[in-house]
C-alpha cells in the first residue's frame, strides 16, 4: 500500500482570542502550510525545489454580528490582518489567504478597507459601517450623508486602538478571490461577489469571503446558489444544507506560476 502523499506540511499554527483586547468572544486562526513536492514533477527537480521552499499563509476569522457594534467589528479586523502581515513577514513575506464571515456586507466601508488597505472612520456611522442590510437597499446605503453619529473615545478606542485618530490602515494588498473570477448575474452583485451566503429568517446577503494577496492569483471558483432557488430552500440550514451559511471553495495558482496550490 502507498503511503499518503500530502501537498502542505503545517510549520506554524497561531490565533487571536478577541476578548484578551476587550473585543468580545470571536476567535482567529492561522496556519503556515509549506509545500511539498508535488510527484508528477519528480522529475522535474528545479520544480520539485521550487515547490517544496514554498510557504504560505492561511487565516481565519469569524466577526462579531452585532450590527450596531462597528467599532468592535474593526477593531477585530484590524488585529487580523496585524497579525497575518506579521507572520507574513516572519515567515519570509510569503502568499496570504484570508477567509471568513466578516459579518460586513460588499456595499460597505469595511470591506472598502479591506479592499483598499485605508479607512477614515469619522465619514461614516459606527452602526451603519459594515453595511449589514438586504440587498435592495444598497442604494440607499450608498448615498451620502452629512449627520454621521460621533465615536465616543471608547469607541475609537475598540476599532483604531488609539483614543485620538480616526485614520485606519493595513499594510497587506488584498483581493477577493470571487471578485477575480467572473460569473453570472444570477449567483453575483455588482462587486463580483456572490449575491447570497447566508440566508435566514431576517437576512440574506453577502457576508463571508476569501482574501488573497497580490502574488497569487484565483483559477476557479465554487460558484453559490442562485437567489430564487435559495429562496426556495425557506432558510438556511435545511435538509440538503447543513449551515446557515453557503461554502466558499477556491483554486489558486502562484502569479510566477512555478507551482499551483
Amino acid at each position: 500500500m502507498k503511503p499518503l502523499l500530502y501537498r502542505f506540511s503545517l510549520v506554524h499554527e497561531d490565533n487571536i482570542e478577541f476578548k484578551r483586547f476587550g473585543l468580545r468572544d470571536n476567535v482567529a486562526q492561522f496556519c503556515v502550510l509549506k509545500m511539498n513536492g508535488n510527484q508528477k514533477h519528480i522529475d522535474d527537480t528545479e520544480n520539485l525545489k521550487a515547490q517544496a521552499s514554498r510557504s504560505i499563509l492561511v487565516g481565519n476569522i469569524h466577526v462579531l454580528f452585532n450590527p450596531n457594534r462597528g467599532d468592535i467589528k474593526l477593531g477585530q479586523i484590524c488585529l487580523f490582518l496585524a497579525k497575518a502581515h506579521k507572520l507574513s513577514q516572519k515567515w519570509g513575506n510569503i502568499s496570504a489567504v484570508l477567509g471568513g464571515d466578516l459579518n460586513s456586507m460588499p456595499q460597505s466601508a469595511i470591506y472598502q478597507f479591506i479592499a483598499s488597505s485605508e479607512l477614515n472612520i469619522k465619514h461614516h456611522e459606527r452602526k451603519r459601517i459594515s453595511g449589514q442590510i438586504c440587498p435592495q437597499d444598497y442604494p440607499r446605503f450608498g448615498s451620502q450623508r452629512n449627520d454621521f453619529s460621533r465615536w465616543s473615545k471608547e469607541e475609537l478606542r475598540l476599532a483604531t486602538g488609539t483614543e485620538e485618530s480616526t485614520y485606519l490602515r493595513h499594510n497587506l494588498k488584498l483581493n477577493s478571490v470571487y471578485h477575480g473570477v467572473p460569473a453570472s448575474r444570477l449567483t453575483r452583485d455588482s462587486h463580483g461577489e456572490p449575491l447570497a451566503t447566508s440566508f435566514h429568517s431576517k437576512f440574506m446577503g453577502t457576508v463571508d469571503y476569501i482574501w488573497h494577496t497580490e502574488d497569487l492569483v484565483p483559477v476557479k471558483v465554487l460558484e453559490t446558489l442562485p437567489i430564487e432557488i435559495l429562496k426556495k430552500t425557506r432558510g438556511l440550514p435545511s435538509k440538503m444544507w447543513g449551515s446557515d451559511h453557503l461554502a466558499l471553495v477556491c483554486e489558486l495558482a502562484f502569479a510566477d506560476d512555478s507551482c499551483s496550490s
